[in-house]
This record gives structure tokens, C-alpha cells and sequence, in this order.
């Protein structure tokens, strides 16, 4: 009799996902750190914590891609990149330049999506900006904002969907 690992169903876009843990390749996915899913507003928020650099980037980028992926209807993203979670942020133009071009050409053809982001430091409002404007006439509707509630009206939720306790 072999043995089957449970799994934790979840709040997810995804068939077959969990929140944490590891299972059988290419049924489980796993959620990135401080990553909610609201299926109510099919809209994943993510904070990140500490320093943002390349290594959590690629992190969201795949899991993001893998869900886009599986998932049953298109979801849109918001992205909390403020002060004090966020300690800096460690990226360069050529890495962001390279993230925006391939998520422009893996966003296409599908559905379009709204990704919004929001930030509280100059860095952070750049490396969003640079990505905006680089996935730009893309199926990635993405916009930066400095208001939290500007932020939960474009994407056409409540300001309290946008936090993660």
C-alpha cells in the first residue's frame, strides 16, 4: 500500500496548491513568503519583507509564472513595497530591465491583468516605475502607487483586501 502525502487546501487560484511544504513535482506550488491569495477578488498580495534583491524577485517571478500557469481565471497582483517591512531594496536596471522583458513576452497572449504596486521610498518608486513602463502595451496593466487607497480603487477592491496580518 503506498503511502499519499496530504495536502492543505488553501485559498488558491491553483489546483493542487498549498501554502508551505513540498509534494510530488508539478502538483504542489509553493507559496513565496508573506504571498496571500484573496479568491473572492482573484488578486494575490505579496509583501515583501527585509531587502529586496534578485534572488526574491526571481522567487515571485516564478511562482507567479508557475500560477498564471494553473491557474482556472486570470488574477491580478498587488505588491506592497513600503517601510517597515521593506528595509531597502538591492536591484539593478539591467535585472529589472531583464525581469519586465521577459514577464511582457510570458505575459502575452493572455488575458489582461492589473499588477499594482505599492511604494513609500524613492527606490522602490523607481525599480516599480522602470517595471511599468517596460511591460507597458503589454497584457500587464501594472501601476505604481503612493497612496494605499488609490491602490485598492484602481484594482477595484477594498483597501483592507490589500493587507496581510
Amino acid at each position: 500500500m503506498s503511502e499519499r502525502k496530504k495536502t492543505t487546501k488553501t485559498n488558491s487560484p491553483l489546483p493542487h496548491a498549498q501554502s508551505r511544504g513540498s509534494g510530488a513535482a508539478g502538483n504542489i506550488v509553493k507559496f513565496p513568503p508573506h504571498l496571500l491569495f484573496r479568491k473572492e477578488l482573484s488578486l494575490v498580495v505579496w509583501k515583501p519583507h527585509g531587502i529586496l534583491n534578485e534572488a526574491i524577485v526571481n522567487e515571485i517571478v516564478a511562482f507567479i509564472e508557475t500560477a498564471e500557469r494553473r491557474a482556472l481565471k486570470p488574477f491580478n497582483r498587488f505588491t506592497d513595497l513600503s517601510a517597515p517591512a521593506l528595509d531597502a531594496v538591492d536591484l539593478n536596471f539591467k535585472f529589472v530591465f531583464q525581469v519586465a522583458l521577459f514577464r511582457r513576452i510570458s505575459a502575452g497572449p493572455k488575458p489582461p491583468v492589473k499588477s499594482a504596486f505599492y511604494v513609500t521610498s524613492p527606490a522602490a518608486s523607481h525599480y516599480a516605475k522602470l517595471h511599468a513602463m517596460l511591460t507597458d502595451y503589454s497584457p500587464l496593466d501594472v501601476s505604481v502607487h503612493t497612496d494605499l487607497a488609490a491602490a485598492a480603487k484602481w484594482l477595484g477592491v477594498p483597501v483592507d483586501a490589500l493587507t496581510i496580518s
